[in-house]
């Protein structure tokens, strides 16, 4: 699976205020030289001007669609005016008058044809989210554990697939390709906002995450009528997938995982390395593999979690592959040397998804559409799937994107110009004509066995 991330590429562009940078500091390395130092006062930090300024064009850059209340970007800058916007925000959170509204509830489409929840806060509560997040990140950043790389500063989806690479070249063949099952939507609040506890004692603070929590979530039906699905007091599980503040907290949870495999010492005794991204996770064996299996099903049973058993497999990776971030990951023997290594690329399911994609906005039925439009919607998509994936040994499978992007658009504009003889198709609309005159994206079609990571 493709990390459930969108924009964070934008917000790493934004550089931090130094006011802001030196608090974040100050707030890590009391955190880091005193493990067991509970943090007090936080919550006057949230409502700065500052920090909410900031939150502001942190979540404005991840883009994303209007909650419950429809307002958007435009509507708060052009009708409100940010800086009225931020005030009246900024002196519910001083007085604590705020009170976050019901969170919107769209069902995405997955690979399975199943649907992933995704909730989604208004504008107003995912920037107060994000000052909170801007406050106490540092502090559980310092706590973190190495295996761990998903939603973190300075940590991308690659960073993990190299330690996966680096555990397998030295032998660690076994993997558990872990599953859990609802992860977002399990997560037990009362043990959550103990772990929460065992870093922070602002009441403030921890009034305001279990108001998240607790926020009702509104779905639509197929006429658009608007329904109660989930969230409210009486809620005891789940964090939204999709609000700000949701993948730190879900990190701080499967942080116990992590705690207790490095302090029981597991990685020497059963010989198995965990690495995670949010709630993905495998985890690499060099023996056998009941040992790690148990001691994960006995934690996941402590955090009150469920393994998918029909999801989670026992993989040896020299003889088959698994999937991990949306790519396909097996050891393989060079046909020039006869040594192993690992080989990763696209998974199938991410290069039909993109292929689909592509289908999808060059169809007959957006023949109407201005050309220009058409193509630069397809380069949108491209541009971001390479970006993700031009990574390792993907080069054969970006050969068949390109190839693809390339007969779709030549079938597009066959459609306009009512030419239906391919052979003609192909003499009318060669392919160096859409680099040169249409301006569709080129994919690059060589990856080296290793590039610089880019953001997810």
């Amino acid at each position: 699976m493709q990390p459930k991330s969108g924009g964070k590429g934008d917000c790493e562009m934004l550089i931090t205020p130094d006011a802001i940078r030196t608090l974040q500091r100050k707030l890590y390395t009391k955190a880091k030289q005193q493990p067991a130092y509970r943090f007090y006062a936080l919550y006057d930090k949230i409502w700065r001007a500052d920090i909410l300024m900031f939150a502001y064009r942190l979540v404005r850059a991840n883009k994303g669609s209007p909650g419950v209340d429809g307002m958007n970007f435009e509507d708060i800058e052009q009708k409100i005016g940010v800086n009225k916007f931020l005030s009246e925000l900024g002196q519910d959170l001083k007085h604590k008058t705020y009170q976050p509204s019901p969170v919107r509830r769209v069902m995405i489409p997955k690979a399975d044809g199943s649907q992933r929840p995704l909730g989604i806060p208004t504008i107003r509560d995912r920037v107060a989210q994000m000052a909170a997040k801007l406050v106490i990140e540092p502090i559980f950043e310092a706590d973190f554990c190495s295996n761990s790389y998903g939603f973190r500063p300075k940590r991308s989806a690659h960073d993990a697939v190299d330690e996966i690479a680096n555990l397998l070249h030295q032998g660690y063949n076994q993997v558990i390709d872990a599953d859990l099952s609802k992860y977002f939507d399990s997560i037990p609040h009362a043990k959550l906002m103990a772990v929460v506890s065992e870093r922070i004692v602002d009441g403030a603070i921890l009034h305001i995450i279990k108001l998240w929590l607790k926020a009702p979530v509104i779905g639509e039906d197929g006429d658009g009528t608007r329904k109660n699905v989930g969230g409210g007091k009486a809620n005891s599980k789940g964090t939204p997938q999709g609000g700000v503040i949701s993948p730190l907290l879900a990190n701080c949870y499967l942080h116990i995982l992590d705690r207790i495999w490095d302090r029981r010492q597991l990685r020497r005794k059963v010989g198995a390395h965990i690495v995670r991204y949010a709630d993905d996770f495998v985890v690499l064996c060099r023996g056998k593999m009941d040992a790690p299996m148990a001691a994960i099903q006995h934690i996941m049973n402590r955090l009150d979690l469920t393994l998918n058993e029909t999801k989670t497999r026992i993989v040896d990776a020299t003889q088959e592959s698994f999937n991990f971030l949306g790519f396909e990951i097996r050891v393989n023997k060079s046909l020039k040397s006869g040594k192993s290594y690992t080989h990763i690329c696209p998974a199938p399911q991410s290069l039909a998804k993109i292929k689909d994609r592509i289908k999808q906005l060059t169809a007959r039925e957006r023949t109407p559409i201005p050309l220009e439009d058409i193509v630069g919607s397809v380069n949108t998509s491209l541009r971001g799937w390479t970006n993700y994936f031009h990574y390792r040994n993907s080069s054969c499978v970006l050969s068949k994107v390109k190839t693809h992007a390339e007969e779709r658009l030549r079938i597009h504009l066959m459609r306009r110009h009512k030419v239906k003889d391919r052979g003609i198709g192909l003499g009318r609309f060669p392919s160096k004509q859409f680099y040169t005159k249409y301006g569709l994206y080129k994919v690059p079609t060589t990856a080296g066995w290793k590039k610089a990571h880019a953001s997810v």
